[in-house]
This record gives C-alpha cells, structure tokens and sequence, in this order.
C-alpha cells in the first residue's frame, strides 16, 4: 500500500500543497514523491519524537503536515507528543505508520505495531483509518487531509483476490454475505478472509464485513449489521491487533448501548508471542489464531444458533 499512498500524495500535492516528514525511512518508495515535494519534503531523521513535535508546530503555525515512519515508530516512540502536542492542542497532523501489525514479521516485536490504534483511540479528537485494500488507501488520504482532527492511517499488505471488485471506501462495508456467521474483520485481514470465504456455499459462509474508519465506525455501526447480530447469529470479530482496546471491545460495548448481546460472540486477535520465537506475518497470525484457516476453522466449530 506504499507506493499507492505516495502516488496519492503526489497528486494530492498538486491540489493543496503540504509538508511531509519522515524519519529517514521510506527509501525505494517514496522518491516520486520527493522529487514532487522539493523543499516541502523534510527528512527529519531518526529522531520520531522531535519529528511529531515539528510536525505539531508547523501545523499550528498554517501548514498542513503528515509525519511518517514505520508504524511502532510512529506512535509508539513519539506517544507523549502525539498526545501532549498533538492531540492535547487539536491539531490535525496525519500520521502515517506503515507496516501495522505483524508486517514487519521477522524483525521481531520492536517492529511490530499489534497496540496502535488501541493505544490512539484512547487520546482525545484522534481518528484511525486502517485501509484494507490498495484502492481504500487515496480515498482514506483524501478524506483525512480535508479533516480538521489529528489522524492515522495504519498502512499494511494488500491481500485483495484478483477478482474482487472492492466497495466503495467508507468506515464499514459488507463485501460478501452469506448465511452463517457474521465476521467483522479489521484492515487488510479482510482480504485474506474474503479469499477463503468467497469459494464457501452461500447458506454456510459468513458474512464477511469490513471496518476501516474509527471511531466513527465503532458509534455509527451500520442498522443490517446490528439486525444480523440481534438475530441470533454468531458474531465475530477478527483484527491484527491486541484484545485490549481492541475494535472487538468496543464494538461489544457499542452494541450493548443498544441493547443488542450477540448469541456468542468470537474474538480473534493477536496474542503476543506465546512460543517465543519470531518469523513472518503468516507465522505470527497463525500462531495467534488469526489465519483464514484458523479463523474459519472455529467459526465452524461453533455453529451459527437460529
């Protein structure tokens, strides 16, 4: 999703200029954009937490700012400037981690982000955008420039099947339906998910939806899903991301302020490192249970009461 994100850039722009940071990483990706930028394009080195403070600055002082880096280093190093100076002071800075979850797999869990949005829900005015595919990631750029909040936008590995014509990008859509359980995935999960689930008989397949925007998707829950819920089929939730302070938490409590408890409800989420040891983003999704197979496995298992 990279080098869409920076094509997104460039012709953003070209329509309203603005300053981007890195720290001094998105070397083989982000060199149109550079060229694109000129002065406007600041290397800020590794140094993450003076990067979001400048970042804070420039946009109190009129200039729109996206800060970037490798998704732990972009909210977990610099946390109390994002929160002191960013969100502390309502100011829109975008910032752009990417590679969230276990992307970076084998470079271990320094580089691993299965906290962040969690973690930046938790401040004040911040908002999240986790694309699933390549296509959601212009409009979701688009989207945060024109809002007057602090933003990020947890960037990953498109996983789309080749065939699938994607929805228009909006905070929740059903990309398939089907008779079984209702799935609720997080991010690019979903494309991995829809391919193992678009091959499944409708009448037992899940309805597979996606959540790309929070938290205005966690209050604003679309009526079919909460109908689907209330009807006593089995909910679940699937993210790349810790239980706590999880999209799976909340959007439980979400449906509890309206008065709808799922019939039994799923949680597949990342769970750390039980076996100690490192390796890719397949690895580490199996190892907690958040592989298609898995995922689909115990849906199974479970059943879907009537």
């Amino acid at each position: 999703m990279r080098s869409v994100a920076c094509s997104a850039w460039c012709r953003l722009f070209q329509e309203r200029p603005f300053a981007f940071l890195t720290g001094d990483l998105g070397f083989m990706a982000l060199e149109p954009l550079r060229d694109a930028m000129g002065r406007f394009f600041i290397n800020a080195g590794v140094a993450e937490q003076n990067m979001i403070s400048v970042a804070a600055g420039m946009t109190r002082s009129g200039i729109d700012t996206w800060a970037y880096s490798i998704a732990p280093f972009a909210y977990a190093r610099p946390f109390e400037q994002i929160r002191n100076d960013v969100c502390l002071n309502r100011l829109p800075v975008r910032i752009v981690g990417n590679g969230g979850g276990y992307a970076y797999g084998v470079m271990g869990p320094s580089h691993h982000a299965i906290e962040d949005y969690g973690v930046l829900l938790g401040l004040q005015g911040m908002a999240v955008y986790v694309p699933a595919f390549a296509a959601d990631v212009e409009p979701a750029i688009r989207t945060m420039a024109l809002d007057s909040a602090p933003a990020y936008l947890r960037l990953g590995r498109c996983e789309k099947p080749a065939e699938f014509q994607v929805p228009a990008f909006q905070p929740w859509r059903l990309l398939i339906d089907g008779g079984g359980p209702v799935l609720a995935a997080v991010g690019p999960l979903a494309g991995a998910l829809l391919k193992r689930v678009m091959v499944m008989e409708p009448s037992v397949r899940p309805a597979l939806w996606v959540l790309s925007v929070m938290p205005n998707g966690l209050a604003d829950i679309p009526p079919p899903l909460v109908d689907a819920v209330r009807s006593g089929r089995v909910f679940a939730v699937a993210e790349e991301h810790v239980a706590h302070g999880g999209a799976g938490q909340a959007l439980l409590a979400a449906l509890a302020r309206r008065g709808v408890a799922p019939a039994r409800f799923l949680h597949f989420h990342a769970v750390g490192y039980p076996s100690g040891r490192y390796g890719s983003q397949a690895f580490h999704r199996q190892e907690s249970g958040i592989d298609p197979d898995s995922v689909l496995e115990r849906l199974a298992a479970t059943g879907s009461p009537s």
